[in-house]
């Protein structure tokens, strides 16, 4: 594993902190008004393929889910179901790490498939172990239970894969990317 350079370190940072804040400002809100819990997993999952595609060290989005965990309990006591999006994290760094960072992002059909695979795998993942884990067992059936609340999560995943897939290629088309990396 190749260690971070402070460039990286600028990244996670940047990445984490946006993650850690906005989930406990925005994904409330959009829960109360819509009753669906997916703008957590857009935010999370989005932000989490954009700092991969830039970072592209093994590590990095486990750093970043750790990092945004700390920031969203800080801001947010009570919202230690997130406890469910740092394990989906590590899942997401395993998963990229596995397929091969170039292997995901050589071209836009890759990068989509591969993003929206790995971030609907992730948030299946956190949203199984919030309902296990943290819900109660009334909370859970008006949403079909256990494997109906993973796949809400699993849906905000799509979405994530789906947003964080346009970052990427709007990026790479206007030649932006990580030194060193090439088309």
């Amino acid at each position: 594993m190749a260690p971070f350079d402070s460039r990286d370190v600028a990244a996670i940072a940047l990445f984490s902190t946006f993650w850690g804040v906005s989930n406990p400002i925005f994904s409330p809100i959009v829960f109360q008004v819509f009753g669906l819990p997916i703008l957590c997993d857009v935010v999370g999952f989005a932000t989490l393929g954009v700092a991969v595609w830039w970072i592209r060290k093994f590590g990095a989005a486990t750093i970043i889910g750790l990092t945004a965990t700390v920031i969203n309990l800080v801001l947010n006591p009570i919202g230690v179901h997130f406890l469910g999006f740092t394990v989906a994290s590590f899942i997401f760094d395993v998963m990229t790490k596995l397929i091969g960072y170039d292997r995901c992002f050589r071209n836009t059909l890759l990068a989509k498939a591969s993003m929206v695979s790995i971030s609907t795998l992730s948030a299946a993942v956190a949203g199984f172990i919030i309902a296990t884990v943290f819900m109660t067992a009334p909370a859970l059936v008006g949403w079909g239970g256990v494997l109906g609340w993973a796949g809400l999560h699993a849906i905000g995943g799509i979405v994530a894969g789906l947003i964080g897939t346009a970052f990427v290629t709007a990026l790479d088309a206007r030649g932006v990317r990580k030194v060193g990396v090439r088309r």
